[in-house]
């Protein structure tokens, strides 16, 4: 019963790929224009999606949604059924696969990077990779930046740059919790810093402190560096505590003048 049932199976697996490679010569075999042409691809892409959805589902478990494999797979397929023609001598089969793998490759090469880095480094970070597994097992050992350039022919400062490069490729949400507490990440991260902000102004101040009489040069630098009193500055220069608060009012006016002027 088994043997017969399994029989069955393979029967109208068979029967559908033929049916399949039908459609694909019939579709391939009229002109561009023929008006029968769309209807026979629309068949021909419906009896091959099993094909996509069987490669699709090797790449499974690396970290993309199988629907979106699925979607990519079915992508590499309709390129293939567009582009295939049947005096290349290979049937339909042997054309799609690599097609559809390829886009598949790509799919994890140009989508799944968390950073975007240049195709080379791309490129190069899988060449490490399989470079790593093939010394690992020649060597009994895990290979040195040394080992892989030697293998890659490179130098070790483009093996450190892959290597390097390859960090982008997963990344860590601000959001991850790193405590019992509750507390994630991005609270651990530094905030804005205003520095820059105020390094600017101090630029700005030098010029717009010199547009100031040395009298107003004097209160102002006594007032906020020296960080005396309006009385303790009058003192110093021999004047009224209301005077120095009158020329203090006075030059801070000037100041922000020039300032908005010297940013502008």
């Amino acid at each position: 019963m088994t043997v017969t049932a399994d029989t069955a199976v393979l029967a109208d697996a068979e029967t559908s790929t033929d049916l399949a490679s039908e459609l694909i010569t019939a579709m391939a075999a009229l002109p561009a224009g023929h008006s029968s042409r769309a209807g026979l691809r629309d068949r021909a892409i419906e009896a091959w999606l099993p094909l996509a959805g069987h490669l699709s589902r090797r790449y499974a478990n690396r970290g993309e949604p199988r629907d979106d494999l699925y979607q990519v797979a079915v992508v590499g397929l309709i390129k293939a059924v567009d582009r295939f023609e049947t005096d290349r001598g290979v049937d339909f089969a042997g054309f799609a696969i690599p097609t559809i793998v390829g886009e598949l490759k790509r799919h994890f090469r140009d989508k799944t990077w968390s950073v975007r880095v240049p195709r080379r480094l791309q490129e190069l970070r899988l060449a490490i990779t399989a470079a790593n597994n093939t010394l690992s097992h020649t060597l009994g050992r895990a290979p040195t930046v040394a080992d892989i350039a030697a293998h890659l022919k490179l130098s070790e400062d483009e093996v450190i740059e892959g290597l390097e490069g390859a960090r982008a490729y997963n990344s860590t949400s601000l959001s991850t919790p790193i405590s019992e507490g509750g507390t994630e990440l991005g609270e651990t991260l530094g905030g804005e810093d205003t520095a820059f902000e105020e390094a600017e102004t101090r630029i700005a101040l030098g010029p717009a402190m010199a547009t100031l009489d040395e009298r107003e040069q004097k209160i102002v630098s006594l007032r906020f560096y020296g960080n005396l009193t309006q009385q303790q500055i009058a003192e110093q220069i021999g004047v009224s505590q209301m005077h120095v608060s009158r020329l203090l009012t006075k030059a801070l006016a000037k100041l922000r003048r020039n300032l908005d002027t010297f940013e502008a």
